[in-house]
């Protein structure tokens, strides 16, 4: 297979810079050569032009190239999950409190900008999100052991009724039959690729995603018609163990993740998934290979459809497929995190062959580069030594001179003739 590469291509990221788009934010930093600084993606700063710019993987990378640290995007510092105010939403929703857009606007906020940031990052708008909050937490003290009205009462329910009413319609039994049923938990979890969003039931993962995928509304939609239970934020077993193999993997130590799962699908699908999660680590198959293994050689296409149905993201690594000339096909994360998860999984299998700076370079040395040059010295003054660096000097061809020897600035072992090149330098 050809080599996918470590980072996206540089008009990719050189769009997302420009867009400040917060889906690259921690793929990649860009550094700029005529101010020694590395930024974020999302850096509010005034962007480079094209030429002056390269970008490299990590931020250790940029500080060895002899960039500083932007004071405006502070690209050292662990970028937040969700802004502050989304903070504060969540902390008061999980404590309890019920927000209406009243009093959103008393606040300052917009709860329209609200609505539209809670659906990307959750799936449900802020309203949705505060009535699933609620349902979970009143099946959670039922399932204690809590009389229906205290559970709905303490669950931020205004009355009996209104509770008795909003559970029936989302269960389709009354809270007092509610018997052993469990909500969904679903938790953010931070990962070099950004966020991804995980759901649990009692029995294991059924949602790993990227939280910036548009197909994300969807499937969370699809998995409570599937259950017919809400989804709320929280914890579980499953997701404790998750978490912890996810660090384990993109640190390069887990080979094979072995947390539960729970998963839907058709039988053909389910089949499709149970060979994905059996490639071996840093490993890839064709979706024509997959299809044979499968028993319908034929169906490489329904294949690829099943790959893409994938609920599970990394775990069950439908990265790993690729086309049958090594070409990567489509990714529901996109190509640049699929490059990215078989690029990291080569490393962690051959550390030795990693390449220690990738850096995008484009027109310029970098600071690196400059910084390596010998200074020379000019006097200011009797028995006084300033250095100085020499001013850039580039190589510029000029026209041949038929039979003419070339000069001592030629390639060694050069010869005159129709075909040298004399060399000078420029200033």
């Amino acid at each position: 297979m050809s080599d996918p590469g470590p980072l996206p291509s540089f008009e990719t990221m050189y769009r997302a810079l420009v867009e400040r788009d917060p889906a690259f934010d921690g793929l990649f930093f860009a550094c700029v050569p005529t101010t020694g600084v590395f930024c974020r993606p999302t850096c509010p700063a005034r962007k480079p032009l094209r030429r002056n710019v390269e970008f490299v993987a990590t931020a250790q990378q940029a500080l060895q190239a002899g960039y500083r640290a932007c004071l405006r995007c502070k690209p050292l510092e662990p970028a937040e999950s969700h802004p502050a105010w989304a903070l504060e939403l969540i902390a008061k929703v999980q404590a309890g409190r019920r927000l209406t857009d009243k009093q959103l606007r008393d606040q300052g906020l917009s709860p329209s900008q609200i609505r539209s940031y809670f659906r990307r990052r959750f799936g449900l708008t802020f309203q949705a999100f505060q009535r699933s909050h609620r349902m979970s937490d009143a099946l959670r003290r039922l399932n204690a052991g809590q009389d229906t009205l205290g559970a709905g009462l303490d669950s931020g329910y205004e009355s009996h009724s209104g509770f008795r009413d909003a559970f029936a319609a989302e269960f389709g039994v009354p809270p007092g039959r509610a018997g052993s049923l469990n909500c969904l938990v679903a938790q953010e979890i931070a990962t070099p690729l950004r966020p991804v969003l995980a759901v649990a039931s009692e029995r294991g993962i059924c949602l790993l995603e990227f939280l910036d995928r548009r197909a994300l509304s969807t499937e969370l939609r699809d998995l409570r018609a599937r259950f017919k239970l809400p989804i709320g934020p929280g914890s579980n077993q499953h997701l404790d163990r998750l978490k912890a193999q996810l660090a384990d993997y993109f640190r390069g130590t887990l080979r094979r993740f072995d947390v539960p799962l729970d998963l839907g699908g058709t039988v053909f699908q389910r089949g499709i998934w149970g060979r994905l999660v059996e490639i071996p680590f840093g490993n890839t198959v064709s979706y024509s290979q997959l299809a044979s293994e499968a028993g319908k050689p034929r169906a490489a296409r329904a294949v690829g459809h099943a790959n893409g149905k994938n609920p599970i993201a990394i775990v069950v690594p439908c990265h790993r497929v690729v086309g049958r000339d090594g070409s990567l096909w489509g990714y529901g994360g996109g190509l640049w995190r699929k490059r990215w998860l078989l690029r990291h999984e080569r490393d962690a299998l051959q550390p030795a062959t990693r390449l220690e700076d990738p850096v995008v370079m484009r027109g310029r040395p970098s600071v690196a580069a400059r910084d390596s040059r010998q200074p020379r010295a000019r006097k200011t003054g009797p028995g006084k030594q300033v250095p100085v660096r020499p001013p850039l000097v580039k190589t510029l061809p000029v026209k041949p001179v038929p039979g003419r020897p070339v000069s001592k600035n030629s390639a060694p072992g050069e010869q005159g003739g129709e075909n040298a090149y004399e060399f000078r330098t420029a200033r």
